[in-house]
This record gives structure tokens, C-alpha cells and sequence, in this order.
């Protein structure tokens, strides 16, 4: 029987079976945080149910992300950034620039992020934003540092439990339309001003970044590591997306329900959902409010761990690779648990805790969040483009290439066409001329 601990490359079993799902719940807890459940809150307030097959979309198209990313790890045997080093020296460029600003600059983010809901939960306490940004960072740091891959998955699969509930539970409160609801499946567009690039902003904010590349890593780190385990994957992917597709629809059913009905707005950004918590409290008492922000707590601390876990565990096989060469970015070595316990892992760890701390004292570098934004509008083109170039080519073994008009081609094709857009968009939007 197969083993499931993380720790070992066992048998993988003949059928899929939700026992042995784990990555994608954890690929999903950490893809979802805090400024995908406010921008899907906003899109809720402003726009009814009427993006709600728009949601479901953007779900759709990271299952096909995450599963290509998945594919490459058990059909090859090999990781990920062994896959983007094969096709040139300019993708250890990108990815080396890419985790060292976008870690700096996000590990300030996340932490703030998890912060806030712990200030609104403890307003007795009367401590900064600050200190229980800094508190929930070195929790992350000392949670990840000293646990392996199966811990790790344990801790998750509990945060995301509290984040269903709540989500459920508050989208069941503010009795939804499900005729609107139904009728939000027709896939129209608002007319409003920039509605269209609002819409495809959607679909591509639903449910993940680096953490989706990260996927393939985090199934390795559960034991698989061969083909054999390919549906297991694949059923496993397909939760992770129908549970963030949970989250969404509930939220959107929230700002429909109680932001669009009374024509309330809110801001966009973190401070969003303490904004939302206070209407809460207004219309439904101190209780639900209480149990908003503690989903708020959760949602945003399983970011923060998820990337302090996920990213690390790519820095590490990127070193690896640098120092041994072509033979040193394997599966297996991924799932011998060697790579959490590595100095490269605890590098990054240490990078994406201690350094931003100084953005939480200081107002951020202008210079530098725009390099942050232009690399991390940069990043989603670059997974998809080059996720259809190794499976398509000779890298990826015969079975388990794309078809050329196959599913996977075709929904890859769309989300790095998607992301091209939102990038542009993105970079056009910037301030350019206060940067120079």
C-alpha cells in the first residue's frame, strides 16, 4: 500500500482515492489570500452575480496550470526549474531576479496581511500593526523551519477547514439569489467603463501565483514522484480548484448580497475585508464579525506559510541544481525531505522574513515596487508560455505530452494569452514617470 507522509516515493496505488489528497488543498490555501477574496468581494459589490461565470472561469484555468506543472514533475521525473533550465540561461536570469525582489517586497505583504485581522481581533491589546505583522512572520519562519512536508500539510488542511467554514457559512448568511446566481453563468460583461479588463483581471486574480509552479514541487514532497501517480494528481488538482472555487463564489455572493443590494463600497487591499467585518457587525452582530476575521486570520496565514514552505522549496532545488549541476533538480531528492533542511531552504526562509520587516518601519521604495510589479505581472505569462514549450517538445516523455489540439494546449494557449494582457495592462498602468 502506498504511504502518504510525504517521506517516501512508495507504490503509487492502481485507482485515485480522495485519501490520498494533500498538495492541492495546499496549493489552494495558499494561492487564495486576502486580496483575491477582497478583489472578488469588489467585483460582488460592484457588478451583482454578474462575473460569477468569470470566477468560475479563472478557477478553470489554473487547474490547468497547476495540473501541467503536475504532469512535468511525475511524467519526467524531473522538478520544474530543471524543466526551465533546459531552455536557456535566461530563465535562471528570471527566475533568480524574480524570487529575490518579489520575496523581499511580498514577505512585507503577507505579514501585514496577518497581521490585520490579529489587531481587529485584539483591539484591547493595543499593539501596532506593525509587531503583529513582524509576530506572524517569525511564527511562519519557526513553523516551516522546523517542520517537514507532512506537518506542514496537516496545519493547512486544518487553516483551510476554518477558511470553508466561514466562507460558507457567511455566503448561507446573506441569503444569495441563486436565480441571479444562475443567471451570472451566462458569460456577459458589464458595461462599464473598463469592464472588460476588470473581467479578465478576475479570472486571472482567482487563486494563485508562483504558488501554482510550486504545485509540482509540493507533490513530490508528498512521496509521488512517477507517472503512476498521475491520477491521483490530477484528482487531487481538480479539489484544490473546486475548493478555491468554493471560496470565491462565496465571497462574491457576499459583496452582491451585501455590498451591491445597499450600495456600499469598500476599499481595495487587505483593509477591504476589516471594512467588510464592520458592516458585518452592524448587520449581523459582533459574533459574525469575530468569526469573519478569523477566517480573514486564516486565509492570510496560509499564504504566509504556504510561500515561506513553497517558494523556499524551489530557491533550494534552483541551488541545488547551480551546485550539482544537471544531476542535482530531481523528484526524488524533492520528496527525501533533504531540501526542507537544506541551507538554501533556510536561506530564503530567512530572506523572506527578516529583510521586509524593514518595509513595515518604512514607507515602501517606490523604485522598488514598481520592479516588484513589472516581475510579478511578468511571472504568469512566463509559467504558462513555458509550460506549453516542455510539453510539447522532446523534454516531456511521448504519453504524457500535450496533444496539439488537445485541452491542455488549448487552455494554457488562453491563460498565457490572458496573462499577456493583464501583464501589459499592468505595466502600462505604472508610474513610470516619477521612476526615473
Amino acid at each position: 500500500m502506498a504511504e502518504t507522509d510525504g517521506s517516501t516515493t512508495s507504490t503509487a496505488p492502481r485507482k485515485s482515492s480522495w485519501k490520498y489528497i494533500g498538495p492541492g488543498i495546499v496549493v489552494a490555501a495558499t494561492g487564495v489570500g486576502a486580496g483575491d477574496l477582497v478583489a472578488t468581494l469588489i467585483a460582488g459589490s460592484s457588478f451583482g452575480y454578474t462575473l460569477l461565470w468569470a470566477a468560475i472561469i479563472g478557477c478553470v484555468v489554473k487547474i490547468a496550470l497547476a495540473e501541467a506543472a503536475g504532469r512535468w514533475h511525475l511524467s519526467t521525473g524531473r522538478t520544474l526549474f530543471d524543466g526551465w533550465a533546459s531552455l536557456g540561461k535566461w530563465t535562471t536570469w528570471f527566475f533568480v531576479v524574480y524570487v529575490v525582489i518579489w520575496g523581499f517586497v511580498y514577505g512585507a505583504a503577507a505579514m501585514s496581511s496577518s497581521g490585520l485581522p490579529l489587531q481587529a481581533l485584539f483591539p484591547d491589546a493595543d499593539i501596532d500593526l506593525k509587531w503583529w505583522a513582524i509576530a506572524t512572520g517569525l511564527v511562519g519562519l519557526v513553523f516551516v523551519w522546523f517542520n517537514k512536508y507532512a506537518v506542514f500539510e496537516k496545519v493547512m488542511t486544518i487553516l483551510v477547514g476554518v477558511m470553508f467554514l466561514v466562507t460558507v457559512y457567511l455566503a448561507i448568511r446573506v441569503t444569495p439569489n441563486l436565480g441571479d446566481a444562475f443567471a451570472g453563468l451566462l458569460p456577459v460583461v458589464p458595461d462599464a467603463k473598463d469592464s472588460v479588463l476588470n473581467t479578465l483581471g478576475l479570472i486571472g486574480g482567482v487563486g494563485g501565483t508562483i504558488t501554482l509552479a510550486a504545485y509540482g514541487y509540493w507533490v513530490n514532497a508528498k512521496g509521488w514522484t512517477n507517472s503512476g501517480w498521475m491520477k491521483v494528481m490530477r484528482l487531487d488538482n481538480r479539489v484544490a480548484y473546486i475548493t478555491t472555487g468554493i471560496f470565491v463564489i462565496a465571497m462574491l455572493f457576499v459583496g452582491a448580497e451585501l455590498l451591491h443590494s445597499a450600495n456600499v463600497a469598500i476599499a481595495s487591499g487587505d483593509k477591504g475585508l476589516l471594512q467588510l467585518s464592520e458592516i458585518l457587525e452592524l448587520e449581523y452582530g459582533e459574533a459574525t464579525a469575530k468569526l469573519f476575521l478569523v477566517g480573514f486570520f486564516a486565509t492570510s496565514f496560509t499564504s504566509l506559510i504556504g510561500v515561506w514552505h513553497g517558494v523556499s522549496l524551489m530557491f533550494a532545488d534552483f541551488a541545488a541544481r547551480m551546485r550539482g549541476g544537471s544531476g542535482g533538480s530531481t523528484g526524488a531528492e524533492v520528496a527525501s525531505g533533504s531540501r526542507e533542511k537544506s541551507p538554501a531552504f533556510r536561506a530564503y526562509l530567512l530572506w523572506l522574513t527578516f529583510p521586509p520587516m524593514i518595509l513595515l518601519f518604512v514607507d515602501q521604495p517606490f523604485r522598488l515596487i514598481i520592479i516588484y510589479g513589472v516581475l510579478g505581472a511578468a511571472f504568469m505569462p512566463f509559467l504558462a508560455l513555458t509550460l506549453i514549450w516542455l510539453l510539447n517538445s522532446s523534454r516531456t516523455p511521448a504519453e504524457w505530452r500535450n496533444r496539439p489540439a488537445g485541452a491542455s494546449n488549448i487552455m494554457l494557449l488562453i491563460a498565457g494569452l490572458l496573462f499577456l494582457v493583464l501583464a501589459i495592462k499592468q505595466i502600462w498602468d505604472m508610474d513610470w514617470a516619477n521612476f526615473f
